[in-house]
């Protein structure tokens, strides 16, 4: 069984003169919420539409996607939006020295059935997958993929998908808005976030956004797993096995959210020595939950942030 934790933040979006207005809708496997001025309320139409293109050019489960039939067909004919997710990602899997792959799709689809009928792998199945990036060939009409490889957008494709939304908004003259998928958020305007103690009602750490174009992004490890979150979905690429260093990764910064989504992922599944020092290498802030129940808060946090924290707890209660 899999557990889904659909919002990973509980934000309250803070404008000045004016009058906002929030839409809620299902999209990309989770609940996607829009909040515009009422002037611009004509917009929510073509921003979920614009959602609904990047699911369906990056989505492994809908059959009509061109991930879905490279999948299965080894070839497949890509979009604009399919392009430039394989492209980010290739980019992601050098900056992240093979940390962020999307061949994993060969544990995450073909081994543990994520989101269908999933299932706990024996380890000879898991050290005989194939994650061989370089199985995968595209340009900007079309794509192969090796034989045993499969390819999985979901470490990113949420961030793209707010990317592809706030680019849309932004066209047409929007500078208050909030744009969340899950953990992914992108805020116009200054938002106050609240991340999640998946442990407990009460939220790590709130905090409001200290510019006006910022992206939030959280991975972890509570979000979705088969049987218990030892057998989570965030696969270590190397050893093949699901991360079990962190419970949760929040980044923030003024980066892209798709940057940001990558980011997370590949963080969560590095050694924790490495995941620090590749975090700190980022213009980022981050805020990092481990398995000992242990809060690490980055030394620029109060850079990306407009509040102050009171206390930077070393650990949380369960």
């Amino acid at each position: 069984m899999i557990k889904k934790s659909f919002l990973l933040f509980t934000l309250t979006f803070t404008v000045l003169n004016a009058e906002m207005t929030t839409r809620t809708k299902v999209l990309m496997g989770t609940f996607v919420s829009i909040t515009l001025p009422q002037e611009n309320k004509h917009l929510f139409k073509k921003s979920f539409e614009i959602l609904n293109r990047v699911d369906n050019s990056l989505s492994s489960y809908k059959r009509n996607s061109p991930i879905y039939k490279l999948n299965k067909n080894k070839k497949a004919d890509i979009n604009l939006y399919t392009y430039e997710a394989l492209f980010l990602s290739q980019e992601y899997y050098t900056q992240t020295a093979g940390y962020f792959n999307v061949a994993v799709g060969s544990i995450t689809k073909d081994l543990y059935h994520f989101g269908e009928n999933e299932r706990v792998p024996e380890s000879w199945e898991l050290n005989s997958s194939d994650v061989s990036l370089g199985a995968l060939e595209f340009d900007k009409s079309s794509a192969t993929l090796g034989q045993g490889v499969k390819i999985d957008l979901g470490g990113m494709g949420k961030g793209f998908g707010v990317d592809r939304v706030v680019e849309y908004l932004k066209i047409n003259g929007v500078n208050e808005a909030r744009v969340a998928l899950s953990g992914d958020i992108r805020c116009l305007g200054i938002c106050k976030v609240e991340i999640v103690n998946p442990s407990s009602t009460k939220p790590l750490i709130h905090f409001y956004t200290k510019y006006e174009d910022m992206g939030v992004s959280t991975s972890g490890n509570y979000n979705r797993y088969v049987e218990d979150v030892t057998n989570n979905h965030l696969i270590n690429p190397k050893s093949k096995t699901s991360q079990t260093s962190f419970i949760s990764i929040t980044l923030i910064s003024k980066l892209p959210n798709s940057d940001l989504d990558a980011y997370a992922t590949a963080a969560s599944v590095m050694p924790k020595e490495l995941a620090f020092k590749f975090l700190d290498s980022l213009e980022l802030a981050y805020v990092v939950l481990d398995t000992q129940n242990r809060l690490t808060v980055s030394e620029n946090f109060e850079l990306f942030t407009s509040e102050t924290l009171e206390q930077k707890p070393e650990y949380i209660e369960e």
